[in-house]
């Protein structure tokens, strides 16, 4: 797959610090909203035979204890939505996707940075993995009809070691870099 074929999306420049510059990138911004905004402006540029595949980069908080390193997502959940509630009146919401070419881990998206042990542990009940924008990136890049993969490197057990997130951005940053040499 070539580099043009490719939009490389990340939250924040650190996480895309070793990004190769053949790739085409865009930074979104943390959260949901700021990362679907940005990826449906970015695909609006392409015309629908010639859409990319979209590729979010970024960190992402361990659910479980025994969760570290890369992970590409196979399916990625919308947490922080009361789906149970807005279905009892009737009305569908997306919550869950699922991604090809994923593996089998879970990751939950929500706009709350998770730094509490007892939040934690309520979503490793449901997903391996946390983040503030993959969700809102595959439901982008779906809508758009374009493909989407969920790149996230381990920063942290979404734990108060969450707090030291910024100290850990460049080593992810790294680990991610390599994987889209390697992999795209």
């Amino acid at each position: 797959m070539s580099a043009q074929q490719v939009l490389v999306v990340s939250a924040t420049v650190a996480e895309a610090a070793y990004v190769p510059q053949e790739f085409e990138l865009v930074i979104t911004g943390i959260g949901k909203v700021s990362a679907a905004t940005a990826v449906a402006s970015a695909l609006a540029r392409f015309s629908s035979d010639a859409l990319p595949l979209v590729v979010n980069i970024g960190t992402a908080g361990a659910l479980h204890t025994h969760h570290g390193g890369l992970f590409v997502p196979g399916v990625v959940i919308n947490h922080d939505i009361s789906s149970a509630a807005i279905r009892s009146f009737g009305h569908e919401v997306a919550d869950r996707l699922e991604l090809l070419g994923g593996d089998d881990s879970v990751l939950a998206t929500g706009d709350a940075f998770i730094s509490d042990a007892a939040v934690r542990d309520a979503l490793a009940e449901r997903a391996d993995l946390v983040d503030m924008e993959g969700f809102a990136v595959a439901y982008a890049a779906t809508a758009a009809g374009a493909r989407c993969r969920l790149v996230k490197h381990v920063s942290d057990q979404a734990d108060d070691s969450a707090m030291d997130w910024p100290a850990q951005i460049d080593a992810s940053a790294r680990e991610l870099g390599r994987w889209l040499i390697d992999n795209v």
